[in-house]
């Protein structure tokens, strides 16, 4: 499938997905933002800190900064404290950060089709990329209140990996990385070399940022590096800087043929990787450098066994800043190389959508990269409405697509690439091509079946359960909506979707069973319930119901509090300590 010069052995399988990105929990609502062409960036609300107290114009004076701009996640103080068995005084020292981190790497590993239960004891590795640490830095203003659960909470960043590691029972490698805007690449490098190594058999990797105090953006504000108007405008001639955004993201991966003798979902194949640093290729440390970015590049493609001229999309790193320029230099010059005449590589960044996710970001532009190679398509990138001056659009081996744009059919899985950069230096380029289809393995094909029974059709077992009687309510109305004709599972085999739930997702104590051979059965049977028919509460093996297909499911519902520390401010004026 792809060429024997690969050098960095077996190919990783990206076999689960979670995050928490602005507006959209899930990959499946970052898609549907991303392919709608929506710009996800408001003013920093009040639950964070007060944006009238810290912006002014540009040149700002001292303490204050240039933009009132950010992308932003709902609900840092939420948590489901009790699920992790975690007290309350406990999860009001613990950094929201890994907070959201605990409940986003549960909903990877579900959409893995993980079962933690088999996990624990395993020699499964966690890698973090981690370079902000705003509630910490909130706390350490009142060193009379600190102590040991705030140094567990956040003033350690170790304890961000260590912290999955424990709660997930996992074995191998745990290390939190600041590279700092490179981190979570550096990160999916990390764990890719120790999955080939085998001193790991699969691994969690994440990247995890949250916008909480005013320093970050008075620090940025002063170099005069965020954008006035809040837009990372990636490759136009009007880019002034990008802005700050929070990103919760974790991806599990495995090698692809321990993946695929699981029967495991491989969402995308990781082909190689590189990491460099521009060293003194530059006049200043902070100063990109085209020479460091591509020797990333090269050593990706290299290791991948993949030819520059066979990439199909980059998703750039496409801040809006001067690294721009460099950015595009280095991918004219390390593109052309073997790239037909007429076959331009298409080029975009997520940052324009939602913003600069920092220590997130290049796991961010892998989930984005993902979603191309499954959907076939690569969303418009936004604000480039003027190409830049100083690229010659017209002979450059690059296009910036301004509406959705399908990846070219090449006769073989698509490739795309992953582009990192960050201020010290450290470069990242991720390589992953496109899934083969794996056959079904029912032969009973896809799509949605009518209400109408057929002869010899299966009544399949729906089995939900949740932790509460509130919860099993909440989750059928998910799966009401996801077996619509409208929702996301309408497309999905029925045989799929009974045995994703009803073998890869973990059971609870409440639960509903249903059977049906269609999606219409479903939602009868389901709303039933809902009107007061008395659900099934015993299983037999027969329930569990035929082998199939791991596909997409809805997300579980959190039973989540508010924990905040009273004494450091936001995010909002009824906050107390474990409330």
């Amino acid at each position: 499938m792809w060429s024997a010069r690969r050098q960095a052995g077996e190919p990783i399988a990206v076999i689960g997905a979670g995050c928490r990105l602005p507006g959209a929990h899930g990959p499946a609502q970052l898609w549907q933002h991303l392919v709608d062409g929506r710009d996800l960036i408001t003013e920093v609300p009040p639950d964070r800190f007060s944006v009238d107290d810290y912006v002014a114009p540009f040149p700002p004076p001292p303490g204050m900064t240039t933009s009132r701009w950010g992308g932003f996640v709902d609900g840092v103080a939420e948590f489901d404290a009790e699920f992790f068995g975690i007290d309350d005084d406990a999860a009001a020292s613990l950094d929201p950060q890994q907070r959201l981190l605990l409940m986003t790497a549960w909903e990877a590993l579900e959409d893995a089709g993980q079962l933690p239960e088999h996990l624990a004891g395993s020699r499964t590795a966690v890698f973090v990329g981690q370079s902000q640490a705003d509630y910490w830095d909130l706390q350490s203003s009142r060193p009379d209140r600190l102590g040991l659960l705030s140094a567990l909470g956040g003033q350690q960043r170790g304890m961000a990996a260590g912290r999955l590691s424990y709660t997930f029972d996992l074995r191998g490698p745990s290390v939190t990385v600041d590279a700092a805007q490179a981190s979570s690449g550096a990160a999916v490098h990390l764990a890719a070399q120790s999955l080939r190594s085998g001193e790991s058999t699969m691994a969690v990797v994440a990247g995890i940022n949250l916008v909480l105090a005013p320093t970050p953006a008075v620090l940025f504000g002063q170099a005069g590096v965020l954008a006035a108007d809040g837009r990372c405008k990636f490759g136009d001639r009007s880019a002034d800087g990008f802005v700050r955004s929070d990103g919760v993201v974790v991806v599990v991966l495995k090698p692809l043929s321990a993946a695929l003798a699981d029967g495991d979902r491989v969402r995308a194949v990781l082909l190689g990787s590189a990491v460099s640093n521009d060293g003194r290729a530059k006049p200043e440390l902070t100063a990109p450098s085209v020479t460091g970015q591509a020797m990333a590049m090269r050593s990706a493609y290299a290791t991948a066994g993949v030819s520059p001229g066979d990439v199909d999309y980059v998703e750039a790193h496409g801040t809006g800043t001067r690294i721009d320029a460099a950015e595009l230099a280095a991918m004219t010059e390390v593109l052309a190389e073997g790239r037909p005449a007429g076959r331009p590589c298409l080029v975009g960044s997520v940052k324009t959508n939602l913003g600069h996710t920092e220590a997130a970001a290049a796991l961010t532009g892998l989930v984005k990269a993902v979603l191309c190679l499954e959907h076939q398509l690569v969303p418009p990138s936004l604000h480039c409405a003027r190409p830049r001056a100083d690229v010659d659009w017209a002979r450059v081996p690059l296009v910036v697509p301004d509406v959705a744009t399908p990846l070219p059919d090449r006769g073989r899985p698509a490739i795309v690439a992953v582009n990192g950069q960050s201020m010290p230096g450290t470069n990242v380029h991720l390589v992953l091509a496109q899934a083969s289809v794996v056959p079904d393995p029912g032969g009973a094909g896809t799509g949605r079946s009518s209400g109408v029974p057929e002869a010899g059709r299966d009544h399949y077992p729906l089995v939900l359960t949740a932790r509460s009687p509130a919860g099993l309510t909440e989750l059928i109305h998910s799966y009401l909506a996801f077996l619509a004709p409208d929702g996301a599972g309408a497309a999905l085999d029925l045989r799929d979707i009974c045995y994703s739930t009803n073998v890869r997702r973990r059971r609870y104590p409440h639960r509903v069973v249903v059977r049906g051979s269609s999606h219409d059965d479903m939602i009868r049977e389901l709303r039933a319930v809902l009107s007061g028919e008395p659900p099934e509460t015993v299983l037999t093996p027969h329930d569990i119901g035929p082998s199939g297909r791991l596909v997409p499911l809805p997300l579980r519902p959190w039973q989540t509090t508010r924990h905040w520390l009273d004494w450091v401010g936001p995010p909002s004026p009824r906050t107390a300590v474990g409330t």
